[in-house]
């Protein structure tokens, strides 16, 4: 396949690239905006082959993408562009209205334009594959179910709600124009090339300089935790195999709380890099977001079942390679902070 993936420089979006180039032999067509977040240095291992291109498209540029639909004829999308971080969408919701809903609006309907004139096999190939996030569905309790497939959608924050509202698109785009669909929802995602605003690279970074790690609130707040190369594995097995019309949950099956998350990093730092030891020294709490969500937790049982994927890493695993990356790389994650006054959110700590 030709596959045409969205927002391909981000972090989630240059694993599965990169691993659509090295694992498959899929081709892949790249369009990203290059906003803050994006890091075209993750894709440097793909630059330099011949089923690789790039383009440069917001996907709110309607005319662009017609034009780009036209001339590069993907087999399919693989839809990750948005813009992600909670804390900025307190401050400044309109830029997650713009590319989320918008910005999904006009993919929608470049797609559609582009399919209905499609024949054949290339037709009944075809099909429109929408990320989404665990937060659309709101705040769980502190135990027991997860959210699955079907359940209700209740959106707290500026982000999941602009989420929500692209996830609805898609399923009326596949219900009334017979586009060929299929979403996900995932869990929360870590790993290499994560840009420094989120939990873990945030907690990884200043650790390493002997800065405080901040923790909103009590630190209670659960997520369920998933490895980034796993996630990329699950959207392209979702792209190539998942049943046209259904939605899956990808899930890492690692619940912790923020705090259980900054203790497994200190532990890991206190091995690899002992020179501010014990960095939970370093731990700090802070006022807690407005409409923190208390609990996020997808049950993945579906994705299992239908098409064999599960998580191939634990926490504690993907942890590891994960504070190894960003002790290796530490001028990439520092040069990534944005200066003060460059990034939204400011009376909020860089935080999950």
């Amino acid at each position: 396949m030709k596959l045409l993936v969205t927002g391909g420089a981000g972090f989630i979006g240059s694993a599965v690239v990169r691993r659509l180039i090295r694992q498959t032999p899929h081709s892949v067509i790249n369009l990203d905006k290059l906003t803050y977040a994006a890091s075209p240095e993750a894709l440097e291992v793909c630059a330099a082959s011949d089923r690789y291109a790039f383009e440069r498209i917001d996907v709110t540029d309607a005319a662009a993408l017609a034009e780009m639909f036209s001339r590069q004829r993907p087999d399919g999308v693989l839809h990750l562009a948005a813009e992600s971080h909670v804390d900025r969408s307190i401050d400044a919701p309109e830029t997650f209205i713009q590319t989320n809903i918008l910005g999904t609006y006009h993919l929608l309907q470049a797609a559609r334009g582009y399919y209905e004139r499609l024949t054949g096999e290339a037709r009944a190939a075809f099909r429109f594959h929408h990320v989404s996030t665990d937060e659309v569905f709101g705040a769980l309790g502190p135990g027991g179910a997860a959210f699955h497939e079907v359940s209700p959608y209740r959106p707290n924050s500026p982000y999941s709600a602009a989420k929500a509202a692209s996830d609805h698109l898609v399923r009326a785009w596949g219900a009334t124009y017979g586009l060929p669909v299929v979403t996900s929802n995932c869990s929360n995602s870590y790993g290499p090339w994560q840009y420094p605003e989120k939990l873990i690279p945030v907690l990884i970074l200043n650790a390493a300089q002997g800065l405080p790690l901040p923790i909103y609130g009590k630190g209670d707040n659960i997520r369920d935790w998933l490895y980034v190369e796993d996630h990329a594995e699950a959207l392209i097995t979702i792209s190539e195999s998942g049943r046209i019309g259904e939605t899956y949950a990808v899930s890492g099956g690692a619940e912790c709380t923020n705090l259980q998350v900054a203790e497994a990093v200190c532990r890991e730092m206190d091995a690899l890099h002992p020179e501010n030891a014990p960095h939970n020294r370093l731990i700090q709490f802070v006022e807690d977001r407005p409409g923190h969500d208390f609990r996020y937790a997808l049950n993945s049982g579906k994705i299992q079942r239908e098409l064999g994927w599960r998580p191939r890493r634990t926490f504690d695993q993907g942890l590891s390679e994960t504070v190894r990356w960003y002790l290796d790389n530490q001028d990439w994650g520092r040069r990534r902070v944005a200066a003060p006054g460059d990034r939204l959110g400011l009376h909020t700590p860089p935080n999950l």
